[in-house]
């Protein structure tokens, strides 16, 4: 373990002792690679020539299939040994998925599945590196103790590498595990943004529109019945009243269009858009805004059109969050072009302790910027200052290609 007695000769202050427990880890590990890979490659030469052997038969490939699961399974053994005996991270793959329910359908992503076939190669090649590593290994335990830290590190290094080629998921593995969480994360807020839109259409513009259509008919039939100027007045007044409910149902409809995707973005681009949200926020101080687009070669050229929407969405949940939760008294949205990349950044002078834990506005805020291959990242320690610095793709992958 790190951090032996200061007092101990030879061994520096915050540094891990050569034989600490790191060294003694990394030992047990490799000793027990032949006893572990004797039964791997046991089990994997067995099942899987004998499902081989019998692909001809209805029981040859489910049987070929359940020797890949095994193998599987022991290159999941193999990870986990790896985590406490080598200390390393390793990635975790992806759970097996069936096209199909049923057996046959098992069978078949059991059989395809590119990782089941590495980890049954690796079953097959910790047999011989068992052998050579335990033989090694007892050898550095009884006559090279001078050297034994540095050469079970290598060891250790062989072993790691192993383990990372073959029972690691790939990186186009990871990418598609990557864009199907983005896929979800976007179609749970374009579902909620419909259910926004809903909400907004069903408790704001048409109740006003139904409350406007009775006060209409109401002055229809006063005008209908009218005998004398007095009842001619009340159902003007009543036209008067429905006017201004026309107002406000437009007003509210005006507000549900530009939370759907405002026009001042569409017509004068991301600054202009920026500009109008700074000057609704409720900070005493305001909002400072500075937004330089400009390219390498000093020119001005717009985002794609996503990614406009997503920052303009994100800034302005931000600086609602400043006007509710912050106490501060001033903010700050900076926005710039970087290479390829859009920057921006929201500051206040709030109290702090703002984080992206699950369930949170600035998760739901992390997620939408993940969509897009986009980072968002939040510096707010108790007490203030808040940062969150948003970095976007100039172009999407669409437009990319």
């Amino acid at each position: 373990m790190a951090g032996v007695g200061v007092g101990e000769k030879g061994v520096r202050p915050g540094k891990p002792p050569l034989y600490g427990a790191k060294l003694w880890g990394q030992v047990q590990h490799l000793l027990l690679n032949f006893p572990l890979g004797l039964i791997g490659f046991v089990f994997t030469v067995v099942m899987l020539s004998t499902g081989l052997g019998l692909a001809v038969t209805v029981v040859g490939l489910p049987l070929l299939a359940a020797g890949l699961a095994g193998a599987r399974a022991l290159g999941a053994l193999a990870r986990r040994r790896a985590r406490l005996g080598l200390g390393v991270e390793v990635a975790e793959p992806a759970p097996l998925v069936t096209s199909r329910p049923g057996v046959a359908g098992w069978v078949t992503a059991s059989l395809t599945d590119g990782l089941s076939w590495r980890s049954a190669l690796y079953s097959f090649l910790l047999l011989p590196w068992g052998v050579l590593s335990f033989a090694l290994t007892l050898t550095l335990l009884v006559v090279g103790w001078p050297v034994l830290p540095w050469a079970i590190g290598g060891l250790a290094a062989v072993d790691r590498i192993l383990i990372g080629s073959l029972l690691c998921p790939t990186a186009l593995s990871m990418r598609v595990r990557e864009l199907e969480d983005d896929r979800g994360a976007v179609v749970d807020t374009a579902a909620a943004d419909l259910r926004r839109i809903e909400r907004d259409l069903h408790d704001g513009a048409q109740a006003r529109l139904v409350a406007l259509s009775m006060d209409l008919g109401l002055a229809k039939e006063r005008l209908a019945e009218a005998e004398s100027p007095e009842s001619v007045a009340v159902a003007a007044k009543m036209v008067g009243a429905a006017h201004g409910e026309v107002k406000l149902a437009l007003q509210e409809l005006r507000d549900l269009a530009r939370g759907i995707h405002p026009a001042v973005l569409t017509d004068r681009g991301l600054g202009p858009a920026l500009s109008a949200v700074a000057a609704r926020c409720t900070v005493p101080g305001g909002v400072q805004v500075q937004v330089e687009l400009k390219g390498p070669d000093g020119t001005v050229e717009r985002p794609d059109s996503a990614v406009e929407g997503i920052a303009y969405f994100t800034v302005s949940e931000l600086l609602t969050n400043v006007s509710k939760h912050a106490r501060a008294r001033s903010a700050s949205v900076e926005a710039w072009r970087q290479a390829d990349r859009l920057m921006v950044q929201v500051r206040d002078d709030g109290r702090g302790g703002a984080a992206a834990y699950p369930g949170s506005g600035l998760a739901g805020l992390t997620e939408r910027v993940g969509a897009v291959d986009g980072v968002l990242l939040v510096d707010s320690p108790e007490g203030g200052p808040t940062t969150v610095t948003i970095e976007l793709p100039w172009h999407t992958r669409a437009t990319r290609r």
